[in-house]
């Protein structure tokens, strides 16, 4: 065993003691030791019940007969860190995960790994961890929330975010905005729509790191106590079959679960976390093979915030293997891909059928013909951008306007809760990439001002940050290379026209080259907003969100 490195043998005998200090008992420390990581807190309305669940994947553990060791890691509500200077965190916080959990696992040689995280960063940044260590290991997340009720209809967080606007707009009063705060997140859990978090829970059962329902059950249903019992069992399997993360995650598995996110219309922060995932198996995924996938894979799934259905809805519709029986009618999954069941995917899709196709649409009857997720390119961004195109109003696929140019997202939010922008503008959030912000900035509080006050089918957004997953409207994120590094979108100036056309892919900029060339002579690099602290560092490591915004490697 692996945890005979800190245990076995007569040299070991101080390392014994001071297991018995903590209460172990010598039946106790012969067991296969497993790693249980724990990211409960009291910030996270996801994180908050996820000590019952490590309990449950414990009781697994020992049932199967191996001994649960817990050990915690950080975590980030963006929620609440949204729209100021904690949101420069959230994503830098993905890093210090995925360090941590390493730190620990390297320190400590256990025999496997349970991960339990729930929400945004922390999902991704403990699978970077699996995979770079690649011990045995298995994801068990706390699971969605339910979706609120008001008046009568399903609510959630973006319901909130979005009420802003429509207070700005007389739309709503204050009282109701108050009253939808009281009643739009009943509970723990992740937020309920298809937003980052339970974005990525769904992509880690596709990717064969979590059981079946791992990203579908909800938080308060008994059946997800079952599934983490089910979780601690399944890991004494994985140990005793030397079954490990970069046994499951090939670039067949990759594939799935990229087809799996087109088809559910996910956060278009997949597209920075999945291929940072990969990075760590050693695994290159361009953007271009996300557009290959998106062309060929129809969008089955309209969630919360690009439609009225959540997660719970989802689950109750038979769940992500539904959605990957559906896929498999066409032949876009790899049935031989191998998952933390043990089994290979086509042994997890028998008999698996959609119960609901008013949730998950057949193959051949699709909200759209294309997946969720478009990548476009151009002269404003010729390493890539990423829009939500499932989420994109028909009128706002292909559009030109005025360029509104901010450089920072508190300007651009008093601008438009202000009444400053108008139909056909372009709003144009620069210097908040990875580099620029620093930490990409999530701009759900424009979009969501935006589609409050009516005027997501109007007016279009680009930036170099980022987007939650409970964005909609035609909000373009990941321009690569970011202004901070001198790409074109520094250069754009007030009334600049701009052309945006989903369909072809295509994002331009329309100035010519003799002005953007004496633009870019007068250009100057900005100096980093955050000069101390792992913001600066993080400022100093970090690549380009066209990679995922990993950490160079040098």
């Amino acid at each position: 065993m692996r945890s005979d490195q800190m245990k076995s043998g007569l040299e070991k005998a101080p390392h014994r003691a001071l297991f018995k200090a903590m209460g172990y008992t010598d039946e106790e420390i012969r067991r296969p030791l497993i790693g249980i990581v724990n990211s409960a807190n009291e910030i996270i309305p996801g994180h908050i019940h996820l000590n019952n669940i490590v309990k449950a994947v414990k009781t697994g553990v020992s049932m199967a007969g191996g001994t649960p060791v817990e050990f915690s890691t950080i975590g980030i509500c963006d929620g609440i860190a949204m729209n100021h200077e904690g949101m420069k965190y959230s994503l830098p916080s993905r890093e210090l995960i995925a360090d941590s959990v390493e730190v620990m696992a390297r320190a400590h040689p256990f025999d496997g790994l349970v991960l339990v995280p729930n929400c945004d960063k922390i999902v991704p940044g403990m699978l970077m961890a699996a995979l770079r260590i690649n011990i045995p290991a298995i994801v068990i997340s706390g699971g969605p929330m339910l979706a609120g009720r008001y008046q009568g209809k399903d609510v959630d967080l973006i319901t909130v975010f979005e009420g802003i606007g429509k207070v700005k707009a007389n739309l709503i009063s204050k009282e109701e905005l108050t009253s939808l705060e009281e009643c739009a997140c009943p509970g723990c859990g992740s937020c309920a729509g298809m937003f980052t978090a339970n974005s990525m829970n769904c992509l880690t059962e596709a990717l064969g790191l979590g059981l079946p329902g791992n990203g579908t059950i909800p938080a308060v249903y008994a059946a997800r106590i079952r599934l983490a019992k089910t979780t601690g069992m399944k890991i004494m399997k994985l140990v005793e079959k030397g079954i490990c993360p970069r046994d499951i995650a090939t670039m067949e598995a990759f594939k799935n679960a990229l087809t799996v996110d087109m088809a559910l219309g996910c956060s278009t922060n997949t597209i920075l976390h999945v291929p940072a995932i990969a990075h760590e198996a050693g695994i290159s995924l361009n953007l271009d093979l996300l557009n290959k996938i998106s062309d060929k894979t129809p969008h089955l799934c309209q969630l919360s915030p690009a439609g009225d259905h959540h997660l719970q809805d989802l689950n109750e519709a038979g769940g992500v293997p539904a959605v990957m029986a559906e896929l498999n009618k066409k032949g876009l999954i790899n049935r031989n891909a191998l998952t933390v069941t043990g089994k290979t995917v086509k042994d997890n899709l028998k008999n698996v059928k959609v119960q609901d196709h008013t949730v998950i649409r057949k193959s051949n009857n699709p909200y759209h013909p294309e997946g969720g997720i478009a990548i476009l390119r151009g002269n404003l961004a010729p390493d890539g951008a990423v829009v939500k195109q499932s989420a994109v109003a028909s009128e706002m696929m292909r559009n030109k306007g005025k360029a509104r140019v901010f450089d920072a997202e508190e300007q651009a939010v008093k601008a438009i809760l202000g009444g400053k922008i108008e139909p056909g503008d372009v709003i144009v959030i620069r210097y908040e990439g990875p580099k620029g912000g620093p930490g990409m900035r999530e701009m759900l509080t424009p979009t969501s001002a935006i589609a409050g006050m009516g005027l997501d089918k109007d007016v279009a957004l680009i930036t170099d940050g980022r987007f939650s997953g409970g964005t909609r409207g035609a909000a373009i994120g990941h321009i690569s290379p970011e202004a901070a590094e001198g790409g074109l979108i520094a250069l754009v100036k007030e009334g600049d026209l701009i052309e945006i056309d989903i369909p072809a892919k295509k994002l331009t900029l329309q100035v010519d080259q003799a002005t953007l060339n004496k633009r870019k002579a007068s250009w100057k690099r900005p100096a980093l907003k955050i000069k101390n602290g792992y913001a600066y560092r993080y400022a100093q490591q970090v690549t380009s969100a066209s990679t995922g915004a990993v950490f160079k490697e040098e």
